[in-house]
């Protein structure tokens, strides 16, 4: 084998020179075999989570969660119901046990029906997904709910406006599927990249490979501060929303 392969390196060698004087290169000099990459079985139907995937919730219990009460991690605080994780209100985000940096994320949810007239702008249906604990994929009702755009669903929140509204209505299962490349810093906290994200929407782009400005804030402007890899986060914003199907591929 190693005779081959500097017998190869010989002739890829001998046929760049000639390239390099008006020739051509060898298709091989062009080619590699190694390392393969790992074998993934897809989920078998789409949606449903192929077999590298880190399950988040399954619809049966909350074991991959956990609530923050006075500093402390606790047992998450939401309720599982027809197999949904569903928000109760008032007992605060929830995140997962786990920490993330690059990663694939699947994730469903439902927004209720209004409950009066409160129930609307930012108030109908809002959740938040927050990749890293720190940057948020809006979680809103779009269904004859207008406000402000870089708010709306399928925004990053307070930064980027959707490419479109891809929701397809109240109490209706939403599909988000969110490819995220986590920001990174060098010695000293310096930058080195900007986090970048490319967001699914009920299978249509809402967000192609935007690059952040930093987290995102209600109030003020993005920065970024250095940090690691860190929990997925859920918002309790008061709303009843609903989830499902949540699985995560680190990348």
């Amino acid at each position: 084998m190693k005779k081959v392969l500097l017998l190869i390196c010989l002739v890829c060698g001998f046929t760049t020179v000639s390239a390099q004087e008006g020739g051509h290169v060898a298709p091989e000099c062009t080619e590699w075999y190694s390392p393969q990459p790992p074998k993934v079985q897809p989920g078998d139907k789409p949606g449903n989570a192929p077999s590298d995937a880190i399950i988040l919730f399954d619809g049966k219990n909350l074991d991959q969660w956990v609530s923050i009460q006075d500093g402390k991690k606790v047992p998450a605080k939401w309720e599982v119901k027809d197999g949904a994780m569903v928000v109760v209100p008032g007992t605060g985000t929830i995140q997962t046990k786990e920490y993330f940096g690059d990663c694939q994320l699947h994730i469903e949810f439902k927004t209720p029906k209004p409950a009066g007239p409160i129930n609307k702008l930012q108030m109908k249906g809002n959740s938040g997904i927050f990749l890293q604990s720190i940057y948020e994929v809006q979680v809103l009702d779009g269904e004859d709910n207008p406000t402000y755009v870089n708010g709306m669903v399928g925004s990053i929140y307070k930064q980027s406006a959707p490419l479109a509204n891809a929701f397809t209505g109240t109490e209706k299962w939403q599909v988000y599927d969110i490819y995220w490349k986590a920001p990174k810093f060098g010695t000293d906290g310096v930058m080195e990249s900007p986090a970048m994200i490319t967001v699914v929407l009920n299978g249509i782009v809402v967000q192609n490979n935007y690059i952040l400005k930093g987290n995102t804030p209600y109030i003020g402007f993005p920065t970024y501060k250095p940090h690691g890899r860190l929990p997925l986060l859920l918002q309790d914003h008061g709303v009843t929303v609903a989830y499902r199907n949540i699985w995560i591929r680190n990348l």
